[in-house]
């Protein structure tokens, strides 16, 4: 059982890219998770060692270089984390100063 799936990914509204690890090319693409689901199912794994021999680096495969493996970069929701965690915020001070 995968640790964490590509539907979990989805809601969690995570933002994945793909990075190249040749030193000579570090090309980095985004991923689109909701493609990954139709082509793989939403119960396969989104972890590295899930995803990492399904991906390679076509420039460097059109530049002749060796096949390096690739890595990934998660990036969360900040935006909805924070949002979440501004939800039900109320000023612990008082608003009024009493001044006319």
């Amino acid at each position: 059982m995968p640790q964490k799936t590509l539907s979990e990914t989805l809601a969690a509204r995570e933002t994945v890219y793909v990075n190249c690890g040749h030193p000579m090319c570090a090309k980095s693409t985004k991923l689109d998770i909701q493609s990954l689901i139709d082509r793989l199912g939403a119960d396969h794994g989104s972890m590295h060692w899930d995803l990492v021999g399904l991906f390679g680096c076509s420039s460097c495969k059109a530049a002749g270089r060796d096949r390096r493996p690739v890595f990934f970069t998660f990036i969360p929701d900040y935006a909805g984390q924070q949002a979440e965690r501004n939800r039900d915020w109320k000023p612990t001070f008082p608003t009024d100063t009493g001044k006319a």
